[in-house]
Order: C-alpha cells, then sequence, then structure tokens
C-alpha cells in the first residue's frame, strides 16, 4: 500500500482525522482516529505492555481496523485506526 506522511500538531485522545485528496482527479476522503491508550487502563495491571495493547485492540470498535501503532511511552501508546468502511 502506498503511504503519505502527514506531520500532525500534537493529539488528544480520541481526535479523528479526515483527509482529503484527489485521485485521478477524483476527490475521496479518508477517514481515521488516533487513540492515546494509557497503561493505567489496563484490566489487569500487571500485564506486560504488549498483551495490554492487545486486548484494548480486540475489545474496540469494530467499524474501525488498526492501521499503526506508535512508539509506546512509560504512560501509554498511540494507535491509528482507518474506517473499515473505507477502500
Amino acid at each position: 500500500m502506498p503511504e503519505i506522511v502527514i506531520q500532525l500538531p500534537n493529539l488528544e485522545a480520541k481526535d479523528r482525522i479526515e483527509i482529503e485528496a484527489r485521485v485521478n482527479g477524483q476527490k475521496k476522503t479518508y477517514h481515521y482516529r488516533v487513540e492515546i491508550f494509557a497503561w493505567e487502563e489496563c484490566k489487569e495491571p500487571h500485564k506486560e505492555h504488549a498483551l495490554c495493547l492487545k486486548d484494548m485492540i480486540e475489545n474496540y470498535d469494530h467499524d474501525w481496523r488498526l492501521l499503526q501503532i506508535g512508539q509506546a511511552t512509560d504512560k501509554n501508546v498511540q494507535v491509528v485506526f482507518k474506517n473499515r468502511l473505507e477502500n
């Protein structure tokens, strides 16, 4: 899949991003959602971060698919989802 990298300002939890682009002259809109998952939200705080993140993603809104996992910090991890209804 081709990629376009767009630098964004600092985002807050549950920010949604809408991208409009022209492909072969046709306007297309793409919907993305950025989530910031805090490690303190883990149901089992003693669980490894990777397993905790896996649980959070599996239980996420099924209208959105995982697109990218950002670099984790000691407090949270940023995750990008894309609307499943789009190509």
